[in-house]
């Protein structure tokens, strides 16, 4: 191989194995990046009150205060406490009760009733296995053949015809926040034993990491449930 050729070659290979060593490094930056983010801005409003506070009695912490980063760390620790103190005061049987008179108030309010519903329905779905259904299935997208994963939301019955159907969520690879709605005739669906965990991990990591065996074959359709 003439020397030039086998340089251009090293340059390539070098290059495409540095790109696949960070990629992992990146996506997890990206994510990380992205929910500090939202933390931030969720705790920014009471970050700044509480850097007052701590200037007041420290006032040689201002210097250090006054710095975006540190800043932006005070928001996410008090977003971070946040979060806990609401789980916490939800899971009492008070905050359950608070909650239950949101919901009610928020679902009597145009517009906003629509997006509040359908988000705490997704939430509702997401928490609990549904009883007598795999979750993870198999369905035919975006042709008949090619076997793509999707989520099982829930099962109905046709309005007309009474055969049990399905919402499947098919969610596109490597970003899994975005995605396709399939409504399937039950009897169409491919079950599998894919834990919910191991599926989102095979959609992050565009399937390289996946389970050791999954078939494509039909196995025992998934029960109705409602």
């Amino acid at each position: 191989m003439p020397q030039n050729h086998r340089l251009h070659f090293n340059v390539q290979a070098y290059l495409l194995a540095g790109l696949l060593t960070i990629l992992p490094l990146a996506v997890v930056w990206l994510v990380f990046s992205f929910l500090l983010g939202l933390l931030d801005n969720f705790g920014r409003p009471l970050a700044g009150p509480l850097a007052d506070f701590i200037e007041a009695r420290v006032p040689g912490a201002a210097s250090f205060l006054s710095n975006p980063h540190v800043q932006s760390a005070i928001a996410v620790a008090v977003s971070i406490l946040m979060l806990y103190l609401i789980g916490a005061f939800a899971s009492r049987v008070l905050g359950a009760q608070l909650i239950a008179w949101l919901d009610r108030l928020l679902e009597r309010i145009p517009l906003v009733d629509t997006i509040y519903s359908a988000a705490r329905k997704l939430v509702d779905v997401l928490r609990k296995k549904p009883e007598g259904a795999q979750r993870v299935v198999l369905i035919d997208f975006p042709h008949k053949g090619q076997k793509t994963l999707g989520f099982v939301m829930r099962t109905f019955p046709d309005s007309r015809t009474g055969e049990a159907l399905a919402t499947v969520y098919v969610p596109t690879a490597i970003n899994p926040t975005t995605g396709f709605l399939q409504i399937l005739p039950v009897s169409s669906l491919v079950a599998t034993d894919i834990p919910v965990d191991q599926a989102m991990t095979m959609l992050l990591s565009g399937g390289a990491v996946s389970p050791e065996h999954i078939s494509i074959s039909s196995l025992p359709i998934i029960q109705e449930t409602e």
